[in-house]
């Protein structure tokens, strides 16, 4: 095992809560852990830890069982916020706040080249594609799906430009950030599966990891309606490669 997965497996003895009331809590789930149980998944999970920190009445619905409480997604190398209810009432209104896209998700990442425009919005729907079931791309028959992102600054390594992302899913496909950044030719560092077998392995000496962080989320109180943001600080593996790059670029 790597050492960063040793680290990522003691920091997944303990839920690293960034905010909690009687309804919810937020997490910032740290990189190499999978979310939702599985018969696939080897290993811990979230969903395990959750089970094992927090107590689940039985008489509650069943996907809030079945899920733990657990409301969406994040891939299993991105860390990041991720909202868990305590109750099916807060579950069943939280799941539909993803739906009508009243949940506003805010990312930062590290991409191969510069961006041009330095703000935008990628519009192409996405899909699973056929010959590759674990992967997905830009097909018509997709999903709608809309990122804009923002260039936050450039950096040069190896001859090469990067660029530091703020992006802002407004759909919530799978693999939606790291599918469009592909789409656009500014695949993500260190990403296997998009960003290309021989770019990720050089990427990997750097970074064991795909720069991806979901850094900010925004959605309502269940109980009252009140708006929420939660931030979720940056991993150092992630922040200590952007100080390496300003070193660099220091002139």
């Amino acid at each position: 095992m790597h050492k960063s997965q040793e680290k990522n497996k003691k920091d997944l003895n303990k839920l690293d809560v960034i905010f909690q009331n009687d309804n919810l809590m937020v997490i910032n789930k740290p990189s190499g852990f999978i979310v939702n149980r599985s018969e696939t998944t080897n290993g811990n999970t979230v969903q395990d830890l959750l089970e094992k920190e927090m107590s689940f009445n039985s008489s509650e619905e069943p996907e809030f069982i079945d899920r733990s409480g657990i409301v969406h997604r994040l891939d299993k190398e991105t860390s990041g916020a991720l909202i868990i209810a305590k109750n099916s009432v807060s579950f069943r209104d939280l799941q539909a706040q993803f739906k009508q896209r009243i949940v506003k998700k805010e990312y930062v990442a590290l991409t191969h080249g510069g961006i041009s425009p330095a703000e935008g919005e990628i519009n192409a729907n996405i899909g699973r594609l056929p010959w590759n079931r674990k992967r997905f791309g830009v097909l018509a028959g997709g999903r709608e799906a809309f990122t804009t992102y923002r260039v936050e600054k450039t950096y040069k390594l190896n001859d090469e430009i990067l660029s530091f992302v703020r992006l802002y899913p407004k759909t919530g496909r799978t693999h939606q950030i790291r599918v469009h950044l592909k789409y656009i030719n500014h695949p993500i560092f260190s990403d296997e599966l998009y960003g290309g077998r021989k770019t990720a392995r050089n990427d990997r000496k750097l970074l064991k990891r795909i720069f991806l962080h979901a850094e900010k989320i925004v959605f309502q109180d269940p109980a009252n309606k009140k708006e929420i943001l939660c931030t979720a600080q940056m991993p150092r593996e992630l922040s200590n490669l952007l100080e390496k790059l300003e070193s660099i670029n220091i002139i």
